[in-house]
């Protein structure tokens, strides 16, 4: 729990430094859309490099966890939304559980 704790703080406390850091130097309206992109996706890739290397070991076993990745990425590949990626995930890991 208190590594699930520390992770969260560090998670909240990078995201909020690389949106503090823009407004606290940059006083004037970034023009370049290669910036602004760059500003606006790095929370979530940070996000996602702290979460992706945990995917592979909740469920304990790492085939069933690599079955439900693979399918959580394929049906979001298909625009699903995010519910249903998250139920398709969760039934391929539960009857890769039975099967293995």
């Amino acid at each position: 729990m208190l590594k699930m704790v520390g992770l969260v703080l560090a998670m909240a406390l990078v995201t909020y430094i690389i949106r503090v850091i823009p407004m606290a130097f940059i006083r004037k309206k970034i023009k370049s859309p290669y910036i602004n992109n760059l500003l606006y996706y790095v929370p979530y890739t940070v996000l996602s490099a702290m979460t992706f290397p945990y995917i592979f070991y909740s469920t304990g076993n790492f085939y069933t966890a690599l079955i439900g990745t693979v399918v959580a990425l394929v049906s979001s590949i298909c625009k699903r939304s995010l519910i249903v990626v998250a139920i398709l995930a969760c039934v391929a890991v539960f009857v890769g559980g039975i099967i293995l």
